[in-house]
């Protein structure tokens, strides 16, 4: 099933546009929530992250994009050929249609869960004992959490909230109010985030209803204006989304973490980009709100349906009906590696891999809180990108420091959208003894390391984790992600060299193990594709085989076309964002790309080279693009031990064998599902099933 048609995804027959290939990966998302296979609160939940993930697309690339058109350049070098005026227009014609696609999809939801006896009710369809008990659920929870703000006559409009839903009510006044001199008056009601957007109310019988807290509003509209006399009164949603770009100051006097916090507040204040609102709302009110907000031309706006922030079906109550949604798996052990023991004697002899979520994260927990007490330990050092909401590993390195441990974190405060977390991890952490250090001027640190460093048979050794992703416990659950546990001292070294360029980055560490970011990374791997260009023209065993997150990174992508040209079998397991096009004759034929949308979030990085017979295969943190190779400081590392190798190369099989959620990434970019006459294989359910058997060999 295609979601979306698009018109300008090639940009001068050799690339992708990035913004409308991200698109199409949130098109694979929708695809998920039009997916009768998919347990039906999934699917609301997909239809959830459908629209969180275009909230952030035009906080973040559409607000880029937009100041390139408002800098009157063409834009054309910067985005690889197309206008940025062009492509604002595209991006908006798109996102209408895929907004159009989800409501329909919805639509087809609720129908089939009214087959399940659960019914999403309007304020119109509320029956006398419900309305009593959301009259007293109103008075209880809601009203003491309402910003209500008459607008009609207010000289300066206020400042709406980024991403918060507003019912926009339009009042006719009667003839007997005195109130207000216009005959139309206007308010706004803030949507509160306090409370569950989902009110569950009593059941009937065997039935189930539910009324989302905008209708639950609608339903007490007298209630809330009580004081005015009015013959109509009529309430649609808005939503305003704000460029999400921080501006930080350069003032020397103040800490960078009040300058942080300073700049996400800013946050809030950013010009706007893109304005949602209910189609049905009468064309006054619409010219009104337009007028007062100063909405133009450069941004967009999108007509929608009668509800907004539709991300909060990610957390549609699930109402016991564990049937209707996926089973959760246990997270199986690692073999040979026990979280009764102690992990840095078992790793002392040999590497491990944990595979989350088909392996329990459990692990990275316990190797921090052994660390934390363990007196042969002196000290530990972990960068820090995203952490849980409630963070096991904080809570590991606090409870190290009271220990006498020598903590040192790299944490990113500008881990976008996860800033005010971050902060006030940073000052809790920072208040108990933990030692901070705030990365690189000019360079996000995005890699995931932590080096532990133990005084063994009178000397210091170190043990060292190198992951895909975040030490973050939540998203562990659903991130598929690898992370190394090694004692190889050659490698543990090299990444406490890497702390010690967070310390001294004026100097320019050099490497002879892992691969670096921003000065090696680039170079490290055009050497890797072209010693295999080499290897095709000897005649000896040759290929490349790659999963990333995205791949945008122009320069990046010319190599591999050069590859294919050579002949070099090539295979691309692709989530998001793919620039390059495969399949072409004369430049990319022997390219394939699939991209995988299941259960869990594929999040790897993994790189596969056949190398003459001696496979190199390595973890990273880095995608294909531009930040990730010049302008991050990112880790890849080399795997050494033979049956981690072997691992991760049959993980990989597995993921390419799937014919249940990949789509072939071609020309047509119409995310065509790919399909095998040998049956179906779904690569997360296979990966569980292999990470048993593991356990029994």
């Amino acid at each position: 099933m295609s979601i979306t048609k698009v018109k300008n995804t090639k940009v001068e027959n050799r690339y992708f546009n990035r913004e409308l290939s991200w698109l199409q990966f949130n098109a694979r998302v929708l695809q998920e929530a039009a997916d009768k296979t998919v347990p039906l609160l999934e699917r609301l939940r997909f239809l959830g992250i459908f629209s969180n993930n275009l909230d952030e697309f035009f906080k973040v690339r559409y607000a880029t994009i937009k100041r390139i058109v408002e800098a009157g350049k063409g834009g054309k070098s910067e985005l690889g050929g197309i206008s940025s005026k062009e492509l604002l227009e595209e991006i908006t014609t798109i996102v209408i249609e895929q907004q159009a696609t989800s409501l329909r999809i919805l639509h087809t939801i609720e129908e089939q869960l009214k087959k399940e006896n659960i019914f999403i009710i309007d304020e119109t369809e509320v029956s006398a004992s419900q309305g009593k008990f959301i009259s007293e659920y109103f008075i209880r929870k809601v009203s003491p959490a309402l910003v209500t703000i008459m607008i009609g006559e207010l000289e300066q409009f206020p400042e709406l909230k980024d991403s918060a839903a507003y019912l926009a009510i339009k009042m006719v006044m009667s003839k007997e109010d005195k109130t207000f001199e216009s005959k139309l008056n206007y308010a706004l009601i803030e949507i509160p985030r306090s409370i569950e957007r989902f009110v569950v109310l009593p059941p009937e019988g065997d039935k189930q209803y539910i009324i989302l807290l905008d209708d639950l509003i609608r339903h007490c509209l007298k209630n809330i204006f009580s004081i005015f006399k009015y013959d109509s009164i009529s309430a649609h949603m808005i939503k305003i989304t704000r460029d999400a770009e921080l501006d930080i100051d350069s003032d020397l006097s103040r800490s960078f973490i009040d300058k942080i916090s300073k700049s996400v507040k800013e946050r809030s204040a950013g010009d706007p980009v893109r304005f949602v609102y209910d189609k049905s709302i009468e064309k006054e009110t619409l010219r009104f709100l337009l007028f007062k907000m100063g909405i133009d031309a450069t941004d967009s706006i999108i007509p929608g349906g009668r509800y907004h922030n539709r991300r909060d079906y990610m957390d549609f109550p699930s109402l016991g009906k564990s049937d209707l949604l996926y089973e959760k798996i246990v997270p199986l052990p690692i073999p040979g590696l026990s979280l009764q023991g102690s992990l840095f004697d078992r790793i002392s002899e040999k590497d491990y891999l944990l595979y989350a979520p088909y392996q329990s994260f459990s692990y990275v927990v316990k190797f921090l809180r052994e660390a934390a007490l363990d007196p042969k330990v002196r000290s530990i050092k972990i960068t820090i990108y995203r952490l849980a909401e409630v963070s096991h590993i904080a809570s590991s390195l606090i409870n190290a420091a009271k220990n006498g441990k020598k903590v040192t974190v790299q944490i990113e405060l500008q881990a976008r959208f996860d800033e005010e977390a971050n902060i006030g991890y940073a000052e809790q952490m920072q208040s108990e003894g933990v030692r901070l250090i705030f990365g690189v001027k000019g360079l996000k640190v995005h890699c995931k390391a932590c080096i532990i460093e133990r005084f063994e048979n009178d000397k210091i050794n170190r043990y060292g984790i190198i992951s895909t992703g975040n030490f973050n416990e939540s998203t562990a659950r659903i991130y598929t992600d690898y992370t190394l546990f090694t004692a190889n001292q050659k490698i543990c070294k090299e990444i406490n060299k890497v702390f010690d360029f967070f310390e001294v980055n004026y100097k320019i560490k050099k490497y002879r193990h892992l691969i670096v970011s921003p000065h090696y990374t680039r170079n490290a791997l055009y050497a890797l594709i072209e010693a295999e260009i080499q290897n095709k023209k000897k005649g000896l065993p040759n290929g490349i085989k790659l999963k990333l997150n995205s791949l945008s990174d122009f320069r990046m992508i010319d190599k591999l076309y050069k590859a294919s040209r050579e002949g070099v079998k090539i295979q691309l397991i692709i989530r998001g964002i793919c620039c390059l096009i495969p399949g072409v004759k004369g430049m990319s034929e022997n390219i394939e790309v699939i991209s995988i949308v299941d259960k869990f979030l594929e999040h790897p990085r993994i790189f596969i080279f056949e190398n003459a017979g001696d496979v190199k295969a390595y973890l990273s943190s880095a995608d294909f693009m531009g930040r990730n190779l010049d302008n991050r400081v990112e880790i890849t590392c080399p795997i050494y031990d033979e049956d981690i190798k072997r691992e991760i190369i049959e993980t990989f099989e597995i993921s390419w064998q799937d014919t249940a959620k990949a789509r072939k990434i071609s020309e047509k970019q119409n995310n065509a599902y790919r399909k095998s006459n040998n049956g179906t294989v779904r690569s997360q359910f296979k990966l569980y099933e292999y990470y048993q058997e593991k356990l029994n060999t």
